[in-house]
């Protein structure tokens, strides 16, 4: 997210746009990155339990995640013309759960939106908080074809470094120290 931690709303869909899947990119994608048959071969897909070409589960992801980077990368530009700094996003610790609901086909428009479900500072890194976030991806009928729960790091604006803290971090800026205390431990 480009926003602080603290301006962050829990349960606010936001959304990423969509994307219209045509046969060449999902054939290109599949022969790129993943072969099997019912993403490379229209003749044997036909013959499939799909009944066609469908789009690799993970085109279908990529294709969402640069939406949403394109998506946040715009709400930092709209942040900044209206005066405000926007937040600092971080990595991601990983996913939780990942689902492909039902087959993106050729012509198929999918949409996608980005919920936070969740927030909490973090545990281990002082001055950032942690987001659980959900990704849905639906086709042009509303038919879900994609969901994923996906945790992300956010920097909190109104951070203040406890004075403990602040004192480690001094102290392992001293050269040799952090040798000295690792040979009396």
């Amino acid at each position: 997210m480009t926003r602080w931690f603290e301006d962050i709303t829990v349960d606010e869909p936001f959304p990423l746009g969509s994307h219209t899947f045509t046969e060449e990119e999902i054939l290109a994608f599949g022969r790129e990155y993943d072969p099997q048959y019912f993403h490379v071969d229209p003749a044997g897909a036909a013959q499939s339990h799909f009944r066609g070409i469908v789009a690799s589960g993970w085109h279908t992801v990529l294709v969402g995640h640069r939406k949403m980077v394109d998506a946040l990368d715009a709400e930092e530009l709209r942040l900044r013309e209206l005066g405000q700094q926007p937040g600092v996003s971080g990595p991601s610790p990983g996913v939780n759960s990942m689902e492909f609901k039902a087959p993106v086909r050729p012509g198929d428009t999918v949409t996608y939106t980005l919920t936070v479900t969740s927030k909490r500072p973090s545990n281990s890194i002082p001055g950032w908080g942690l987001l659980i976030n959900r990704i849905d991806a639906v086709n042009q009928h509303g038919e879900r074809v994609y969901h994923a729960e996906v945790a992300s790091f956010l920097k909190l604006r109104d951070f203040k470094m406890p004075l403990r803290l602040v004192i480690v971090e001094a102290l392992t800026k001293i050269p040799g120290l952090g040798k000295l205390l690792a040979q009396r431990s």
